[in-house]
């Protein structure tokens, strides 16, 4: 539940953004990163945000000793709305929200690579064109290693998974065997 409502948040601020082609996408994300990271860089803070019991007038004061005139006037009225709703706890899930509604507006995808060998740089720079080719999208390149796959590439993109590794053909393999 508390990822659909960051995710409707964070839909809600990028339109609000679209609305005003002076405000930096980016620099709204900066705010709420900051934000985030006030919030839990103090257990007292995070402890004052997350009390259901503090009002939300006090909280109110909170935020404005800390962020008037620090954050953007869209983000500061973002946490008004946001401490209204008793939503301020879900700051950080709806900075990353935000941060893919973003990615989505410029058309970039985030993908996971995952292979048996660490890969050089010329391999991992075709891997990402090649990527970028087939879904016609920039393309941001995670690269990880998992010994076990034996060899090939996992691609997570946008939670789909396509594995090519050959630990997965022959576990398709195996599964095959013991069916027949």
């Amino acid at each position: 539940m508390t990822e659909l409502a960051s995710k409707k948040w964070a839909k809600a601020l990028i339109e609000l953004t679209q609305e005003d082609e002076s405000i930096q996408k980016e620099n709204v994300l900066a705010d709420l990163r900051n934000i985030a990271e006030t919030f839990n860089s103090s257990d007292e803070l995070s402890n004052v945000i997350k009390n259901p019991s503090i009002s939300t007038d006090e909280k109110q004061i909170v935020i404005c000793k800390l962020f008037q005139d620090k954050v953007l006037p869209i983000v500061y009225n973002f946490l008004f709305a946001l401490n209204l709703k008793k939503r301020l706890n879900l700051i950080s899930d709806i900075a990353d929200e935000f941060e893919k509604e973003l990615e989505e507006l410029k058309n970039i995808v985030r993908v996971d690579v995952t292979s048996a060998i660490d890969l050089n740089d010329e391999r991992k720079t075709d891997i990402r064109n090649r990527i970028a080719e087939k879904l016609q999208k920039d393309v941001k390149v995670s690269y990880g290693v998992d010994k076990d796959i034996i060899a090939g590439l996992i691609f997570n993109i946008n939670d789909t998974v396509v594995d090519n590794s050959i630990k997965h053909k022959l576990d398709k393999l195996s599964e095959s065997i013991i069916r027949a």
